[in-house]
């Protein structure tokens, strides 16, 4: 529950900040009565990645036992993917996005024929490039969890995001967003190793990955994955209790990898100077 409540919030929080950034330069620069356009790019985002999710669950739900392995690996590993390329790129372009947005605001609304379609579509590609993300990210949390647990986490995250990003636009909230992004970007990078280590998991069970199968060690006798510690643990963060070398090996080469290049020191970007980070 913990794991899909912390994505949707920060997903949440990030497409808020985006639709937030958008109304307020609309707003400072007496353009407020484009906002409908904006919203109909939200909604239109918002369809796309219910349509999607909701297509590939009962697509899965339709395969026999070895296609919904290889169904569930395939998956984790776009997950993995998506969540490692969206911790790095809001790393890169925290200190810059709201500059790119006005600009491309600005680009949208300087054509007098085309206006309205062209905002309608710099926010849907915005909006639902956050909402894939999380699509695929929560298919492969819930093809991992059972219960109504992950679902009920992820709507308390979106219902928070939502408050969050209402608070933040009106200013009476204030988050320290480096600081926020930082921690869950570290967070998310722990659990797309466990992701990563089941979907290697998942796609020796559909039989298409047999190598390295030896059980590096056994704790199934005292921290069992089906046990209340042993399921949170595998909830959270792909806990395992007799790993193979190949499903530890990816878990650890991926974590070391991802912390290494997470600790390095973000450039900046090219012919912009680092501002100091601020509080919004």
């Amino acid at each position: 529950m913990l794991v899909p409540f912390l994505i949707m919030l920060r997903e949440g929080i990030e497409a808020a900040l985006i639709v937030g950034i958008i109304a307020s330069y609309l707003k400072q620069t007496g353009r407020g009565q484009w906002m409908p356009a904006v919203w109909i790019g939200v909604f239109l985002a918002a369809a796309i990645a219910l349509l999607v999710g909701g297509g590939l669950e009962l697509m899965s739900a339709e395969f026999p036992q070895k296609q919904q392995e290889l169904f569930e690996g395939l998956v984790g590993l776009v997950a993995v993917v998506i969540l490692s390329s969206m911790v790095f790129w809001m790393r890169k372009v925290a200190r810059s996005i709201k500059h790119s947005l006005h600009e491309s605001m600005d680009r949208a609304l300087a054509n007098s024929n085309h206006q309205v379609i062209a905002l309608v579509a710099m926010v849907f590609f915005a909006v639902a490039r956050e909402g894939l993300e999380t699509v695929f990210f929560l298919l492969a949390v819930f093809q991992q969890s059972e219960g109504a647990g992950a679902p009920l986490g992820a709507l308390l995250g979106l219902i928070l995001a939502v408050a969050v990003g209402f608070g933040i636009y009106t200013g009476s909230m204030r988050l320290n967003l480096s600081l926020f992004f930082r921690w869950t970007g570290l967070f998310i990078l722990v659990v797309a190793a466990g992701i990563l280590a089941n979907s290697v998991q998942a796609l020796h069970e559909a039989g298409i990955w047999n190598s390295l199968q030896d059980v590096v060690f056994d704790v199934s006798a005292t921290l069992p994955m089906d046990g209340p510690v042993g399921s949170v643990l595998a909830g959270m963060f792909g806990y395992q209790d007799a790993p193979t070398i190949s499903t530890l090996g990816a878990y650890l080469l991926y974590l070391v990898f991802a912390l290494v290049m997470f600790f390095l020191p973000a450039s900046a970007p090219v012919g912009r100077k680092p501002a100091p980070a601020t509080h919004s």
